[in-house]
């Protein structure tokens, strides 16, 4: 069983949070740098590449990944600076997407040729620890064909509705960014972009769910112990 590094950082700024995971990406990169070509014999394992896995929670930003289209971002400048919300495109898939108060952001720096190399694998099993979690309290989450993260009545027409979005980054099988689960979120927030590019379908969380405010601690303590089952690691 691989160990993983686990961090809370708290309530921390968008943009610090990404340079951080930036580090510890090209801390593992250059790893696999001084790695290329050789076979596992050669491999030097006293300097290796490590796991990380990060929760925490950012003051009010929106972020528009790489395939993103600006025109999904519905506030001008001006809007952005009276609703305090700062914004940044970023390198990671998916397109824009809310990140604030009261919901828990997860990222994943793991080294997937350790784990299995396959991106597609990777983002079913983040999907299934979300599953997992948000089912301690009774709610179902499913998959919706052709779209990341977590649905609610994912095969409810018109009543479709998105607890958990994903958006990651994988560089020489290193990833980086993850997934943003709506605890206690404050979702007006979405009304002014267009979540994920998806016009037609809402956006939900735990407390609006269930119709009372959740504990984040328990939200976070359930998250690491599925993170732990679902990738078979230990969280140290």
């Amino acid at each position: 069983m691989q160990a993983v590094k686990f961090e809370d950082w708290g309530i921390i700024e968008y943009g610090k949070a990404w340079d951080k995971q930036e580090e510890i990406l090209k801390q593992n990169l250059a790893v696999k740098a001084k790695w290329f070509g050789k076979n596992e014999e050669e491999k030097d394992r006293s300097i290796d590449t490590s796991h990380h896995f990060i929760l925490c929670e950012h003051p009010h930003v929106y972020t528009l990944g790489k395939s993103g289209m600006m025109e999904n971002l519905l506030l001008n400048d001006t809007r952005l600076k009276e609703l305090e919300v700062t914004f940044y495109k970023t390198n990671r898939g998916g397109d824009i997407t809310y990140h604030g108060p009261q919901q828990i952001v997860g990222y994943p720096i793991l080294d997937l040729e350790k784990i299995y190399t396959d991106l597609g694998k990777y983002m079913r099993r983040l999907e299934e620890v979300i599953i997992r979690t948000i089912a301690h309290w009774g709610i179902v989450g499913d998959r919706l064909p052709g779209s990341t993260g977590v649905w609610l009545d994912a095969d409810i027409k018109g009543k479709e509705r998105k607890i958990c979005a994903m958006g990651v980054r994988c560089s020489r099988w290193v990833t980086m960014h993850g997934f943003a689960l709506n605890v206690n979120t404050d979702l007006k927030y979405f009304d002014y972009i267009v979540p994920c590019g998806i016009t037609d379908k809402g956006v939900t969380s735990i407390q609006k769910e269930l119709g009372e405010t959740i504990d984040m601690n328990l939200v976070k303590a359930e998250i690491n112990k599925h993170f732990e089952e679902v990738f078979a690691v230990k969280l140290a």
